[in-house]
């Protein structure tokens, strides 16, 4: 059992390792495929207007784009809004799939910050319980009983020092 801790700690540490392998390892393959779209920022953009959709700001910006574009086509109304013979309604419902799409990216950017950065936490963790463990006095354990914490000879005294406080 005393060694418990010390596994819990290595544990950790591996555990936060590989979390920041694999959130930025997502990181970058959502930046990678949302770039292979090719998809540029509308100009009449509030923000990064021109700017390539690459990460989680420009494609939010283009989605909040989409929105508008999509209720000045709609008449001010979304796609369940509209009556079903409304010409308008297929390009709404596929503008309305693109910022889905858009969402999904920004959401996937968020999730692999969140675990890269659970990693971080997790090794920071384990290396405190390392730390922490390393500090503890020695414990041996008794045949029938508690375990005994190992004494520690006081320091020598020496008689012509002032306590401390004291000079």
């Amino acid at each position: 059992m005393t060694k418990l801790p010390k596994i819990v700690a290595v544990i950790n540490i591996a555990a936060g390792a590989l979390m920041i392998v694999l959130g930025v390892a997502t990181y970058y393959l959502v930046q990678r495929e949302l770039a292979d779209e090719n998809i540029v920022v509308s100009d009449d953009a509030e923000n990064f207007a021109g700017d390539p959709v690459e990460g989680p700001l420009t494609a939010y910006s283009q989605a909040m784009v989409i929105k508008e574009h999509a209720l000045d086509i709609g008449g001010g109304k979304t796609y369940a809004e509209l009556p079903q013979d409304d010409p308008a309604r297929d390009t709404v419902m596929t503008a309305s799939f693109l910022r889905a799409s858009l969402f999904t990216s920004v959401v996937a950017f968020g999730v692999a910050a969140l675990v890269a950065g659970l990693g971080l936490l997790f090794i920071l963790l384990g290396l405190a319980l390392l730390g922490i463990l390393g500090r503890l006095p020695a414990v041996q354990s008794a045949s029938t009983g508690p375990p005994v914490v190992a004494e520690v000879a006081p320091p020598a005294a020496d008689d012509e020092a002032p306590l401390q406080g004291m000079a």
